[in-house]
């Protein structure tokens, strides 16, 4: 995954968490806006949520960041 999406990830799931707490959920059409701007970086998420590690519509915003995390 690429630092940028890295970045925007962290980023995003940190505001989330700050705004509605360590419960929140989200997925990962929330790195992006609502017009599809950045197709690649869009799919680069998609396909490291979905098929990497098939996880749900909506996970925990503080399973996501911490998996990011420990990404190297």
């Amino acid at each position: 995954m690429r630092t940028e999406l890295r970045n925007k990830i962290i980023e995003v799931c940190n505001k989330k968490i700050a705004d509605k707490g360590p419960s929140v959920g989200l997925s990962f059409y929330a790195f992006f806006a609502n017009k599809n701007d950045n197709p690649k970086l869009l799919m680069e998420a998609a396909r490291w949520w979905i098929e990497t590690h098939r996880l749900d519509h909506f996970e925990k915003a503080v399973k996501i960041k911490g998996m990011v995390e420990r990404m190297e």
